[in-house]
């Protein structure tokens, strides 16, 4: 099966974080390819892969990073694929607002669309969302997914208003 989602990060130490990104597509069968391209240390290779993504059958690039985090914003600018970005706490961070900030806050024309704070699984959800839009059976997979979170919350919602909060918290 050709990858549909591209997963890439700047440093191998991203991913515990963009694993989840990995797990949740998997649990889908959605497929994915995952690599390291880090937009500092090695930019031809990040400028070879966004170039080349669409022809190679990807649809949508999930791309992390620490620090600066550059990778999502550089990769949305060298293709026209929807790329998510997923900001994640470093060692060099700044509590990571620094990366937050930099996927954030693009200029116009190029969007990167971000989850939150070392939202690798978020930004799987929201890659298979994507490729759902016009994949009829990833689509149906999403909806299930969906409707098990609603499913949680009615039984969560069930055992605090039958048994009260107090004996909850007890557990």
């Amino acid at each position: 099966m050709n990858p549909q989602v591209g997963i890439i990060m700047g440093s191998q130490s991203d991913l515990p974080i963009m694993a989840e990104a990995a797990a949740f597509l998997e649990e889908l069968g959605v497929a994915y390819e995952l690599t390291v391209v880090s937009a500092h240390r090695t930019p031809q290779r990040m400028i070879d892969y966004a170039e080349s993504a669409r022809e190679r059958g990807l649809k949508v690039i999930v791309a992390g990073a620490g620090g600066a985090a550059h990778l999502p914003g550089m990769v949305a600018s060298l293709t026209s694929l929807p790329v998510i970005g997923v900001p994640i706490k470093s060692s060099n961070s700044i509590d990571g607002w620094d990366s937050i900030l930099s996927i954030l806050q693009m200029p116009s024309g190029i969007p990167v669309a971000t989850v939150a704070l070392n939202g690798g699984k978020n930004a799987g959800i929201l890659a298979a969302s994507i490729v759902g839009s016009f994949d009829a059976e990833v689509g149906s997979k999403m909806d299930a997914f969906k409707r098990t979170l609603k499913e949680k919350v009615e039984e969560s919602a069930a055992a605090i208003e039958s048994k009260g909060w107090k004996e909850i918290l007890k557990k």
